[in-house]
């Protein structure tokens, strides 16, 4: 509890964090660059609701600007700022990390290399959040949907060194977050960060793209084909390149590679169908887009294009989707449900 911890970059993730680890005790300071979100948490307290809500807890929040004026190092700097943001960022807090700290990179995407190139490889360790659905929508208020991974025998958090082996402070680490929810120490990181990769790739573009939630455009047998497509691809880049990933939704990457198969499609196709009684959500792209904010598109969807064109692997759907949403981004596009026919089309589906 005597260590002092950083959370810099306070959108939903962060400040899902934040709130729990300020309420269980822990001597945390938020850092943001959005002036009205640090304004109201400092001057009501950061709200949870959802699934773990409600409570507010008095927080300690801090404008990007002001940051400059922090003295004294922090121990633990959690990263959880957009993948676009990440070179700065890591350059940003590495003046603030103790000679013996770390950063624990909690972003989407495969940024921990980046990170430990500027902050130190032996002073970074990575942190996987998988099977949350957190949103900020309003300053200082931050909702979670859908149940928590305890009640479904899940593990939310999984923190790793980039090294593989389990030490005392991931082990530290995992323990610090599982006040907020399911969270172990694991030995094989980058095949945990791919299986998150995979799983945000087929979900956060459909949304982004289409303007639904989750359980709308779950209804749409084409929109789970790009879906099962993307995962077919992604996972087929990363056994490639000799990762091993994790399970994407309980089934093995190597199932994924062969969706092609009739059969296998069958499976795959199901796990995108819509569910009973499921929250019908945006994904974190989707909120991007209604913000008006840059998605991630590039280093999600993206990445996977970007390393199969280095293996010589066709991603054509990861390639449409990308194209089709940095229109979005760039308004040139709507969100709209047709545009999963123009996906499908670019990619010769």
């Amino acid at each position: 509890m005597s260590k002092r911890i950083a959370i810099f970059g306070v959108g939903a993730a962060g400040s899902y964090i934040g709130a729990f680890l300020t309420r269980e005790g822990y001597d945390i300071t938020l850092i943001d660059m959005w002036g009205e979100h640090v304004s109201a948490m400092n001057e009501k307290g950061l709200s949870v609701s959802g699934s773990q809500g409600p409570f507010t807890v008095p927080v300690k929040a801090v404008h990007l600007t002001d940051a400059i004026n922090i003295v004294e190092p922090f121990d633990i700097i959690f990263l959880a700022v957009k993948s676009y943001d990440t070179e700065w960022a890591s350059h940003f807090i590495k003046r603030f990390l103790s000679p013996t700290g770390v950063v624990v990179n909690s972003q989407n995407c495969m940024n921990d290399r980046l990170t430990a190139s500027i902050v130190g490889f032996e002073r970074q360790v990575g942190c996987i959040m998988s099977g949350i659905t957190v949103a900020l929508w309003e300053p200082a208020e931050v909702n979670r949907g859908g149940q928590p991974g305890r009640d479904r025998g899940h593990d939310v958090f999984r923190v790793g060194e980039l090294h593989g082996q389990i030490t005392p402070r991931v082990q530290e680490i995992a323990e610090m977050l599982s006040c907020i929810d399911g969270s172990h120490a694991t030995s094989n990181i980058w095949g945990e960060r791919w299986s998150k990769l995979t799983t945000n790739s087929v979900g956060n573009p459909v949304g982004a793209m289409t303007g639904l939630a989750s359980q709308e455009f779950a209804q749409d047998p084409r929109a789970r084909l790009i879906q099962v497509q993307i995962a077919k691809e992604t996972c087929s880049v990363g056994l490639a390149l000799n990762v091993d990933i994790a399970p994407i939704s309980g089934v093995a990457a190597s199932t994924w590679a062969k969706a092609d198969d009739g059969e296998v499609f069958e499976e795959l196709d199901a796990k995108f169908q819509p569910r009973p009684g499921a929250a019908d959500w945006r994904s974190s792209m989707a909120q991007d887009v209604v913000k008006g904010r840059r998605t991630e598109i590039e280093y999600m969807n993206g990445y996977t294009v970007q390393r199969g064109l280095e293996l010589g692997i066709p991603t054509p759907v990861n390639a449409a989707i990308v194209d089709v949403v940095k229109q979005v981004d760039a308004g040139t596009l709507k969100p709209d449900p047709s545009n999963v026919e123009r996906v499908l089309s670019a990619a010769g589906l």
